[in-house]
């Protein structure tokens, strides 16, 4: 399964980026091999508008199946969800602390985006 998510840098020791429209990189991780890559994110990091669909298109070409972030809006939720990608909000910690905490079951899939849309 192909994990995906919001980071500061480019590693699994980088911390979870808050915020997945306007995240500095994300973080694709394979949960059978280990194996990850980091993508930046930077034309959506001051993008006036649009910033969560572009990512969630981003996302959606990575191959993701899960999405995992600290904070998720409207659109990009609707647009995540579309592409049958499960939205994961509430992560803290490094990338490789918040994969093991879904995967674990301690960080689930939600079902509604939980901030309004233009967060930063």
């Amino acid at each position: 399964m192909i994990i995906v998510v919001s980071a500061s840098g480019k590693t699994l020791d980088a911390q979870v980026d808050p915020r997945f429209g306007r995240a500095a990189f994300f973080v694709a991780v394979d949960s059978e091999s280990g194996a990850f890559q980091a993508h930046d994110n930077v034309q959506n990091l001051n993008a006036a508008q649009g910033a969560g669909i572009q990512s969630a298109e981003t996302v959606s070409r990575l191959g993701a199946e899960v999405v995992i972030t600290g904070n998720c809006g409207p659109k990009a939720f609707r647009t995540l969800s579309a592409a049958g990608i499960k939205i994961v909000v509430g992560a803290q910690g490094t990338v490789a602390e918040a994969i093991e905490a879904f995967k674990s079951g301690a960080l689930a899939p939600t079902d509604a985006p939980n901030v309004e849309g233009h967060w930063a």
